[in-house]
């Protein structure tokens, strides 16, 4: 889809009408720290391409700006809200639950915070898991610990049934925690809801640690993935300089998106290789990865080899497809194939070689976040609870240009960001390797 090819107007519940709680909060501010449903960030800031669009008689591509809104739609003294985590773990799912918790609590007065345990199964009376109320003294400490208080789960669940527990329930307003099949979940409950003609709005806070959630900067968690990456990185370094022909191979996450991968190397410039899905490789030939890192032993007696785990995914397509509870594609395990490949080379070739393998996946995404993503979920959360108390629904909130803003669902879901192979950051990570292109 091309970025000019979409609408990002947000839909609304309804015509908001309540005062703003936050009047009385704003320290004789006055409006000045509302938002304006004219405020709008352009997605595209350069000069070039605003000047073309107004030459075109087109308005430059924007997203509505975050942020609260002077008359709210929800009666926070009647309204319940449900929030809701799933698929896997993220540095700064504890942190979005607690800021969103903080905020609909002490900016808007809410008293009726629910969490649903479990991901989308909680919904499902079947599996017997029981709501827990979130209150500031349940999410006090909570961001001090990776994983999700609320506990999640993958899978689909049936979306008739996720309707009728949010009517049972009296919900009127839930933040729905996850990535994107999460999102396409939370589209289809929008519209199961309007279908029905109720009104309870639904708020995404897009999850992913890869950083490719499509139109959004930055995700949550990925800077906390870099920062550990780097160490782990660090560690395979001096593995690799302390051993003759050392090899360090660490393999982080990356689907379908070599962001963490090409990101770790430009912090940690201690890397000869990076392997990322979006740039194809091969094994064999003299300009292949295997005959380069021999050149590369010779020539330094180490190497430092960084490969997402999207990466080489072709060298598998003799083996059967897999899917996991979620349906995604169950990726084979390149960092073993490698490791194992690497190694039967280097033996044929009669040549010594010590490599160490490192797979830190799980600790990375298990982790608590770091500084800067404390404050991106931060931002994130209160954005989403600003829009939802305004009545909007079927919509996320992401970064962009540096400015919390709304993304329709549709928008957004079923698309990939992805690292452009002839872009500064992937030039920058050739320059920093000196790696060729590895291709026979």
């Amino acid at each position: 889809m091309n970025k000019e090819d979409f609408d990002t107007t947000i839909a609304a519940l309804g015509r908001a009408k309540i005062p703003s709680p936050l009047r009385t909060r704003a320290q004789g501010a006055g409006s000045g720290c509302f938002v304006s449903e004219k405020d709008r960030v352009l997605v595209n800031i350069s000069e070039d391409y605003v000047i073309k669009s107004i030459k075109r008689g087109k308005k430059p591509l924007s997203f509505e700006l975050g942020g609260p809104r002077g008359k709210i739609f929800f009666d926070p003294t009647k309204l319940r809200c449900a929030v809701v985590s799933c698929g896997g773990l993220c540095p700064g799912v504890n942190d979005v639950l607690r800021a969103i918790v903080l905020a609909l609590y002490y900016n808007y007065g809410l008293r009726n915070i629910y969490g649903i345990r479990y991901g989308l199964q909680g919904f499902i009376s079947s599996y017997g898991h029981e709501v827990t109320e979130l209150t500031p003294e349940f999410v006090a400490h909570i961001h001090e610990r990776g994983g999700t208080i609320l506990g999640s789960s993958r899978g689909h669940q049936d979306i008739e049934s996720i309707v009728d527990s949010l009517e049972r329930m009296n919900v009127g307003l839930l933040f729905a925690i996850g990535g994107d099949g999460t999102m396409v979940a939370s589209a289809r409950i929008a519209e199961k809801i309007k279908k029905r003609g109720l009104k309870i709005g639904v708020i995404g806070i897009p999850k992913t640690i890869d950083n490719d959630i499509y139109l959004v900067d930055r995700s949550f968690g990925f800077e906390t993935a870099v920062s550990i990456a780097v160490d782990v990185i660090g560690g395979a370094h001096n593995e690799s300089i302390s051993a003759p022909n050392g090899i360090g191979l660490v393999k982080v996450m990356g689907r379908y998106s070599g962001f963490i991968a090409a990101a770790a190397t430009l912090a940690m410039p201690d890397v000869n290789f990076v392997l990322i899905p979006e740039s194809d490789f091969e094994l064999e030939g003299p300009e292949g990865l295997l005959e380069t890192l021999k050149e590369r032993l010779v020539r330094r007696k180490h190497a430092v080899i960084v490969l997402a785990e999207g990466a080489g995914q072709k060298f598998f397509a003799d083996r059967e497809e897999e899917r996991d509870a979620s349906g995604n594609i169950r990726l084979h395990d390149i960092g073993v194939f490698l490791k194992d490949t690497i190694k039967a080379y280097f033996k044929d070739q009669g040549m010594e070689a010590d490599l160490k393998y490192i797979d830190p996946s799980y600790t990375i995404r298990s982790a608590s976040a770091n500084a800067n993503d404390h404050l991106l979920c931060g931002f994130l959360a209160r954005g989403a609870v600003h829009a939802g108390m305004a009545g909007k629904t079927k919509m996320l909130v992401g970064l962009c240009n540096n400015q919390i803003v709304h993304i329709p669902m549709e928008a957004s879901i079923g698309k990939r960001k992805h690292v452009d192979t002839s872009g500064d950051m992937w030039m920058s990570v050739l320059e920093t390797t000196g790696q060729p292109f590895l291709k026979n």
